[in-house]
C-alpha cells in the first residue's frame, strides 16, 4: 500500500514538472513572436516623411504649401528656429525620428486635423510619437512667434490703424474689429457643464481683434464655453485696459465735416455691448437709403476684416473646423498655433501670396457684396461657431456717439 501512494506521488510530481514545463515552452514561444516594431513602420527604410517632403518640394505645382501650409523657405526657417528643442537623440534601439518629419507631422495636423492614427500610417511612425510631436512643436512654435501678435502700445500705433481703416474701409476712428467664435472640442473629463455653449455642444472661446490688414492685435482663447458671451469679453484682458482707459488710445478728435471731438471705437456686432468706444449695427430692418441703413453698411464693410480672418484661417487650417478631441489646455495650444501661424503667413514674402491670394477676402463689385469661396463651405463646419448676440440696451453717451457717425456716412 505504501509503494502504491508512493508510485502516485511521484506519476504527480512528473505530471507537474511535465505540465509546467509545456506552459514556460508556450510563454517562451509567445515571447518571441512579439515585435518591437510594427511591420508596416519598418517600410520607413524604403520610403518615409523625409523622402516625400523632398518629392512634394521637387514639385512645381504648389503641392509642398498644399501639404505644408507655408513655402519650403519659411518651413526651412522654422527648422533652423526650433530645431534644436524638438529635436531627439538615437539611440542604440533605433533612431529618432527627424525634425523636418516631427515639423511636418504637427503642421498636417493643423492643416486637416486628422486622427494620430490616420497621420502614423501617412508618417510610419506610432500615433502616441505623433501627439508628442504635436505637443513639442506647437509648444516651440508659440514661443517662437509671440511677437506676431503685438497690441498696440503708443497712440501712434493706434492712429495708424486708424488711418489704414479710413483709407481701405472707409470707416473713420476705427482701431479694429471684434469678433469671438466658440470651438468646439470634446466633453472634458469631470467637468460637468463648465465647457457647455449655448448651441448644445463643448468649446472653448476664441476672442480677437483684427486690424485692417486681416491681421490679429489681440486674442484670447480658453475661455469656458458656458459663460455667456458678454462675460467672455469682459474677462479679458482687453477688456480691463480699455474699461480702465490702459490701452493709451488717441486723444478724443472731430470725424471728417465734423467739429465736436469723438472718442476712436472698436466695430463689433450685436454680441457685444455698444459704449462710448465699441461701435455695433442698428437693431432692426431699415429702409434703403436710410441713415441707419448706411450706417450699418459702413460699419459691416468694416467688420467684416474679423470674418475673412477666421474664414481664411479655418479655410487653411481645419483642425478648427470640427470639434479637436483633446483636452482643453491642448486645444488652447493648437487655436494659438494657428492664430500665431495666421499672422506669420500674412506676413511672410513667399508664404503671403500662397496663404491669402487674390480674391480670397470678401470684396464688393458696384456696391453688391462679393462672398468668397470660404463662406461657402460654412454650412458644413460643425466649430468655429458664432457668439451669441443678445440684446443689451445702450447708454444715452454711447447712442450720441454712435449717432455722430451715422450723420457723417
Amino acid at each position: 500500500m505504501l509503494r502504491r501512494r508512493e508510485r502516485m506521488a511521484g506519476c504527480a510530481a512528473a505530471c507537474y514538472i511535465l505540465l509546467n514545463t509545456e506552459s514556460d515552452d508556450l510563454q517562451k514561444k509567445k515571447k518571441r513572436k512579439r515585435r518591437w516594431l510594427a511591420s508596416h513602420y519598418k517600410s520607413r527604410s524604403r520610403y518615409n516623411a523625409s523622402d516625400m517632403l523632398y518629392d512634394l518640394n521637387s514639385e512645381p505645382s504648389g503641392k509642398f504649401f498644399n501639404f505644408c501650409r507655408m513655402s519650403a523657405a519659411d518651413f526651412e526657417f522654422f527648422i533652423n528656429k526650433i530645431g534644436q528643442r524638438i529635436s531627439k537623440m538615437d539611440t542604440n534601439m533605433r533612431k529618432c525620428i527627424p525634425v523636418q518629419e516631427r515639423l511636418a507631422v504637427a503642421l498636417r495636423f493643423l492643416a486637416t486635423g486628422d486622427s494620430y492614427a490616420s497621420l502614423s500610417y501617412l508618417f510610419k511612425f506610432s500615433p502616441q510619437t505623433v501627439s508628442k510631436c504635436v505637443d513639442e512643436v506647437c509648444s516651440a512654435l508659440i514661443d517662437t512667434l509671440q511677437g506676431e501678435i503685438k497690441l498696440p502700445t503708443t497712440s501712434n500705433e493706434w492712429i495708424k490703424i486708424a488711418n489704414e481703416f479710413e483709407n481701405l474701409w472707409n470707416f473713420p476712428h476705427c482701431l479694429g474689429a471684434i469678433d469671438g467664435k466658440h470651438i468646439a472640442i470634446q466633453c472634458p473629463q469631470h467637468s460637468g457643464t463648465e465647457f457647455y455653449n449655448y448651441k448644445g455642444t463643448f468649446s472653448i472661446v476664441l476672442l480677437a481683434v483684427a486690424d485692417a490688414n486681416y491681421c490679429f492685435t489681440y486674442v484670447d482663447i480658453g475661455c469656458q464655453g458656458r459663460i455667456s458671451d458678454g462675460g467672455v469679453f469682459r474677462n479679458t484682458s482687453f477688456f480691463q485696459k480699455l474699461d480702465n482707459k490702459q490701452l493709451n488710445l488717441p486723444l478724443e478728435a472731430p470725424l471728417p465735416t465734423q467739429i465736436k471731438p469723438m472718442p476712436y471705437v472698436f466695430v463689433a456686432d450685436d454680441a457685444f455691448a455698444l459704449s462710448s468706444n465699441i461701435m455695433k449695427p442698428y437693431a432692426g430692418v431699415h429702409n434703403k437709403g436710410t441713415k441707419e441703413r448706411i450706417f450699418n453698411y459702413r460699419l459691416s464693410s468694416a467688420r467684416r476684416i474679423v470674418e475673412n480672418v477666421f474664414g481664411i484661417m479655418s479655410a487653411v487650417f481645419r483642425v478648427l473646423r470640427k470639434p479637436i478631441l483633446l483636452s482643453p489646455e491642448k486645444a488652447t495650444n493648437i487655436v494659438m498655433c494657428c492664430v500665431l501661424l495666421h499672422n506669420y503667413l500674412r506676413k511672410s514674402k513667399t508664404s503671403r501670396i500662397l496663404y491669402t491670394p487674390n480674391g480670397a477676402f470678401d470684396g464688393e463689385l458696384n456696391g453688391e457684396f462679393q462672398a468668397r469661396s470660404w463662406r461657402n463651405e460654412d454650412n458644413n463646419i460643425t466649430s468655429m461657431l458664432p457668439l451669441r448676440k443678445v440684446a443689451r440696451k445702450a447708454g444715452i453717451e454711447a447712442r450720441n456717439v454712435m449717432g455722430h457717425f451715422c450723420r457723417i456716412f
